[in-house]
């Protein structure tokens, strides 16, 4: 019996039942092997081309929409960015003109007020000085009568003292000669 199946199995196995060499390599067998080749590539091909090929294609196809998709609302939203951006630099540009016309309106009116202010103050500072100075024209007008009375009397007693007569007319006039220099 061995050695009918030492026959039916080929030259590849020797009498004891031991194999020679390689059996991928027993030429007996290499028809049978060509065979399941040929059917495991066929049956991976149609795996690969109904199954596997068309779930990556369409999750490749997903990929490429959600990345279309999101650059173009990233582009949208650098447009928005960007409109955005402008609003801002005129709304700051307004904000800072409309604050200079409320500085100049601010220093309008305090330079009014302070117009004002100093032409009433100068009114009264030239009320205070007619004042002192018809007061200081009363008080020279006084005093340069004071100085005539002393001035008379003085020289008349001095006139006197000398041993002299003199009338009062001539001591006033002597007085006013000297008094206007």
């Amino acid at each position: 019996m061995a050695t009918d199946s030492a026959t039916s199995v080929g030259k590849c196995v020797d009498a004891f039942g031991s194999s020679i060499g390689m059996p991928q390599l027993c030429p007996d067998w290499v028809g049978n092997q060509i065979f399941w080749v040929v059917v495991t590539v066929i049956v991976i091909f149609f795996v690969l081309s109904r199954i596997a090929l068309p779930r990556i294609a369409s999750v490749l196809a997903e990929r490429q929409g959600t990345i279309t998709n999101d650059i173009a609302a990233a582009e949208e939203l650098k447009a928005k960015a960007v409109e955005a951006e402008g609003a801002y630099n005129k709304a700051l540009a307004d904000a800072r003109a409309e604050a200079q016309r409320i500085a100049a309106e601010a220093k309008a009116d305090i330079q009014v007020t302070l117009d004002a202010a100093i032409a009433k103050a100068d009114a009264q500072i030239a009320a205070k000085a007619a004042e002192s100075e018809k007061a200081i024209s009363e008080i020279r007008a006084g005093a340069l009568e004071s100085v005539k009375a002393v001035a008379t009397d003085t020289a008349n007693e001095i006139v006197n003292a000398l041993g002299g007569k003199a009338d009062a007319k001539t001591i006033g006039s002597a007085i006013e000669t000297r008094m206007k220099g």
